[in-house]
């Protein structure tokens, strides 16, 4: 898995796969998590799905597998353990492997869980002559003699339906006792047997449903037993979300709970959908794919809404596509947002922003250093880190910038370097990658917004470990030839980014501090050159 994803899919049955399928076809990077027990496997086939009529449960999925594989979505086996939404937009997602990604938006296809009657040897047979769906396994058990286990109010309604596929019917009271008079001849106009006695268990011929035992000795031939489970929406794991529940309804008489959804599959929670039987305790597996399919759709939508506002402020901003749109006197434009929506939305205009080469000034500093733990901050699309990891660091890579780390993942799997870095999104002035570290580098960690750079640069002293190296690299001022965009802008010398760490006397030792000229291209294709400074400092041991 890689560290973030557009969606992850929380389930991959009908509906996580079909809204799979359509985030894939719509070039979403997708996650499919899913535990591998889909609560249909124990029936014979899949009924009333059109083309595919009584094709193996399994056999569907397996197919919908590869087809979502085919379109570069990713599934893996699990289920999740914690789910919790992020300060700075999207989710973390930890699974019972203790493997942690995040996404931007969240798709719940969980399904639901059964509760059953306190009734013995319901369960082993469920899917096979055990049956809830007179649609779903009607046809097949059609004129033999069956059985309705009444669960409670529907019961009666449940054995009207079920005399469509057979006249040999008996509704088993078993413990409800709420049966009326008018309710009673109904039955009998229909043909429909009534057995009061409770239900002590199920005979089995051969791995085959028999007949229904009573309290008082007998046993009642059938050959399917009709049960309405009590249906529960599967959230195990998902409490940290906040999403919403409430219990279905069918002709008057709660059937279950249920997750709440508008008609697209929005829950009440600012970017999780859910779909299929999560949010539709009665759903078959059709119609569990067609909600996937809906929900898919609709979170194609949020994300390009989103990623427009991004783009239309990073159009407003003018940015020049060259490092020197990171800078702005106090009190500019500061009617713009120039966090992680900003820096999405101008990474998402081009294909590629940077060269994806190491800075060079990195390239020559770190070269000589031996292999450990390196921290990059403000990592980008990854030039940096991909390169440190090809020298056998293990590596830290955080950005702002969910669209960057994306492709920074995508790149870092292309070199095969992706074991060795772990991509965290953080708005550094709000929260730090945690850990200890021989390498640190800040390589031109500059923003259009107020980020508190001292502070920043601070912690990443704090995190350089007795004998590592922390490299402070930026611009010392505008490029040469250049109209200054904001001539009240200051670039700090490396003096002054030293005096600002605060560094305890004694502890530090200074290996380069000076400025230089570079020159560069931009992602236009305008060769220019420009003043940067460095500053490389050891942590004594």
């Amino acid at each position: 898995m890689d560290a973030r994803y557009d969606v992850v899919v929380i389930g991959g049955g009908a509906a996580g796969l079909s809204g799979a399928l359509a985030l894939g076809r719509a070039r979403r990077k997708v996650l499919v998590i899913d535990a591998g027990q889909p609560r249909n496997a124990p029936a014979q086939g899949v009924h009333v799905y059109l083309a595919r009529e009584s094709v193996p449960p399994l056999e569907l999925l397996a197919a919908g597998r590869h087809e979502v594989e085919g379109y570069g979505g990713e599934i893996v086996t699990g289920s999740v353990a914690t789910a919790e939404r992020l300060d700075g937009g999207g989710f973390r997602l930890v699974l019972d492997d203790g493997a942690a990604v995040e996404a931007a938006r969240l798709l719940v296809a969980t399904g639901s869980i059964d509760e059953w009657p306190q009734v013995p040897g319901l369960a082993e047979l469920w899917g096979q002559d055990v049956l809830h769906c007179p649609y779903c396994h009607g046809w097949e058990v059609r004129d033999q003699p069956i059985g309705i286990l009444a669960t409670g109010p529907m019961a009666v309604h449940q054995a009207l339906l079920w005399r469509q596929w057979s006249a040999d019917l008996t509704l088993f009271l078993n413990t409800w006792t709420g049966l009326e008079e008018e309710q009673r001849e109904q039955l009998a106009a229909r043909g429909i047997a009534v057995v009061a006695e409770p239900v002590t268990g199920l005979a089995v011929t051969e791995g085959r449903l028999s007949g229904v035992e009573l309290a008082g000795g007998r046993s009642v031939p059938c050959r399917a037993l009709a049960v309405a489970t009590r249906g529960v929406a599967r959230t195990s794991g998902l409490a940290g979300l906040g999403l919403e529940t409430a219990e279905q309804e069918a002709l008057g008489h709660s059937i279950g709970v249920r997750v709440t959804v508008d008609a697209m599959g929005a829950t009440s929670v600012p970017g999780v959908w859910a779909a299929g039987n999560v949010t539709n305790l009665t759903e078959q597996v059709m119609g569990s794919a067609a909600a996937g399919v809906r929900a898919g759709a609709a979170i194609n939508a949020d994300l390009i809404a989103e990623e427009t506002r991004a783009a239309v402020a990073a159009h407003r901003a003018g940015a020049s596509g060259d490092e020197t749109a990171g800078h702005h006197a106090p009190g500019q434009a500061a009617d713009l947002d120039y966090g992680a929506e900003y820096w999405d939305g101008r990474y998402a205009e081009r294909p590629q922003l940077w060269s994806g080469q190491p800075n060079e000034i990195l390239a020559r500093e770190a070269a000589g250093l031996t292999p450990g733990r390196a921290l990059d901050l403000g990592s980008g699309e990854g030039g940096d880190a991909i390169w440190l990891a090809g020298l056998g660091w293990r590596v830290t890579a955080a950005d702002i910038s969910g669209v960057a780390l994306d492709r920074a993942a995508t790149l870092a799997k292309a070199a095969e370097v992706q074991d060795r870095i772990d991509w965290q999104r953080h708005d550094l002035g709000v929260s730090f990658p945690e850990g200890e570290f021989e390498l640190v580098s800040a390589c031109y960690l500059h923003s259009l917004g107020d980020m508190p750079r001292d502070r920043i640069l601070r912690a990443a002293a704090a995190a350089v470990v007795p004998g590592g190296v922390l490299l402070v690299v930026g611009h010392a001022g505008w490029p040469a030839g250049a109209e200054v965009p904001h001539p009240g802008v200051h670039f700090p010398t490396p003096q002054e980014v030293l005096d600002a760490l605060e560094l305890p006397e004694g502890e530090w030792e200074v290996l380069r501090a000076e400025e230089f000229e570079r020159t560069y291209v931009d992602p236009d294709g305008r060769e220019g050159t420009r003043p940067d400074n460095v500053l490389k400092l050891r942590r004594r041991g």
